[in-house]
């Protein structure tokens, strides 16, 4: 396409910085396709009837917000979504934790533009975003918060809202507050691993309730808070990870009820909650005044971020997790929190969460495809199935037989509270890989797992 001519604008900006946001405007609209040749810069500048060199300051701005390439003798071309102002970093390309339960990072050339655009906000307060800052976060960037947690159906006050650099600091800092070495602390008999490193580091006692398909029973809950004496209770009730149950709303409502009898404090990490259509409300709707809701941003928008947003049970609480995240990191990074501000307020923050939504989907359907006639559990917005291993074929041989593979694979020994681990694996869907090659090394496991010498 060489007849490209920017739309006519009048925002006053220099000409050569409207030529860019043209650009970047029809990458996002989808009038400018990767791949797509723009007009030569002198072609440009003579349609447009001005200087050469405002075209090239244009083309040059362009690049450098990674939305065109220049390729000498050949000419100026719309990136392709991965290509980067001056192509990616292979070293940070190869640095992908896939031990982590990662979501699939976006493809799609107008979002991946929506996405680099909130960086130009964060560029032009660059200098104020690099002082000290609240510990719990500002104002508006609270607004922000607070407009992402109503897409779960709460509106907390400033007072109980902190910003936090993710999940896990939020949830070592809750327990520096609740515990004391050698105090116990009740989860689901299989949890979150990450948790129980939280733990094990605290000194505490962790005591696993029994569960059935839809998560904990409340009876189990009942008799462990009489016989334990526990000073909280930790949850991931929906798409958990690692079963991806999401515990419905009547048995919500049943551990409320236990919760609210005993006064038992309940850590709600409600990491994938945003990303189903129709997620039943937390659980701190109906104990509101016992729960410490953490809505992190890794999963529903991405781990990089480093962010969570927390309700406390009251406003005090709010007070000492904002002092005591203060001790542990002294704020929220500033540069990150106002980019997921950015992101939130124009929409692009929701853009990728449908993305997340979408893809997953498609993904839960590949394994289900692939691993028909194999027992294991998956969900349509889950970033992993749960997968029980055929008889005589140990976990600890899969684990070595996919290492190297990019598909992430963590036995249920990380899992498991309380009980003897089964063999099972958590196998990750999400990260970089494409479709396609999720899909080929998931007939690698397969055929492993169908191989006569695998059950040796």
């Amino acid at each position: 396409m060489t007849d490209w001519t920017p739309r006519a604008e009048t925002s006053g900006k220099p000409r050569y910085i409207a030529i860019a946001d043209a650009i970047e405007k029809d990458v996002r609209d989808g009038r400018l396709s990767p791949g797509t040749r723009l007009p030569p810069q002198r072609m440009l500048a003579k349609q447009l009837g001005i200087d050469f060199t405002t075209v090239s300051r244009g083309y040059s701005e362009a690049q450098s917000r990674g939305l065109v390439t220049s390729h000498v003798g050949r000419g100026t071309f719309i990136s392709k979504p991965t290509e980067a102002p001056n192509g990616p970093d292979p070293l940070r390309l190869a640095d992908e934790d896939l031990s982590m339960n990662l979501p699939p990072e976006p493809t799609d050339p107008g979002l991946i533009a929506n996405m680099r655009a909130g960086l130009d906000y964060v560029s032009a307060n660059l200098l104020q975003l690099l002082r000290y800052q609240s510990s719990t976060g500002s104002d508006k960037d609270k607004a922000a918060a607070s407009t992402w947690l109503s897409l779960r159906g709460m509106i907390p006050s400033s007072a109980r809202l902190v910003i936090s650099p993710g999940a896990h600091s939020t949830i070592c800092a809750i327990l520096t507050i609740l515990t004391e070495p050698g105090d116990t602390i009740l989860c689901e008999q299989i949890t979150y691993p990450g948790f129980r490193n939280i733990a094990s580091r605290r000194g505490l006692n962790l005591v696993g309730i029994e569960m059935d398909k839809d998560g904990i029973l409340p009876d189990a809950l009942a008799d462990a808070i009489r016989t334990h004496g526990p000073k909280a209770l930790y949850l991931n009730p929906t798409l958990q990870n690692p079963t991806t149950l999401t515990i419905p709303t009547d048995r919500r409502l049943a551990i409320s009820e236990v919760l609210n009898k005993h006064g038992l404090q309940l850590i709600e990490d409600d990491a994938y909650g945003f990303i189903p259509a129709k997620a039943p409300a937390p659980i701190a709707v109906s104990a509101p005044d016992l729960t410490w809701h953490i809505g992190g941003l890794a999963k529903c928008i991405g781990a990089g971020l480093r962010l969570a947003y927390t309700v406390a049970p009251n406003g005090k609480q709010a007070y000492s997790l904002g002092q005591t995240l203060k001790v542990q990191a002294v704020m929220p990074s500033p540069i990150t929190t106002a980019l997921a501000t950015q992101w939130i307020e124009d929409g692009t923050a929701d853009q990728i969460r449908r993305f997340i939504r979408s893809e997953t989907s498609a993904r839960q359907a590949i394994a289900r495809e692939v691993l028909e006639g194999f027992d294991f559990r998956g969900a349509e917005n889950a970033f992993n199935v749960w997968l029980s291993l055929p008889e005589g074929v140990g976990r600890a041989d899969v684990v070595a037989r996919m290492a190297g593979r990019p598909i992430g694979i963590m036995p249920s020994d990380a899992f498991s509270v309380g009980i003897t681990p089964g063999d099972e694996v958590r196998l990750c869907l999400g990260g970089s890989l494409s479709r396609e090659a999720l899909r080929a090394n998931l007939y690698f496991l397969v055929n492993s797992l169908q191989h006569s010498a695998f059950l040796g």
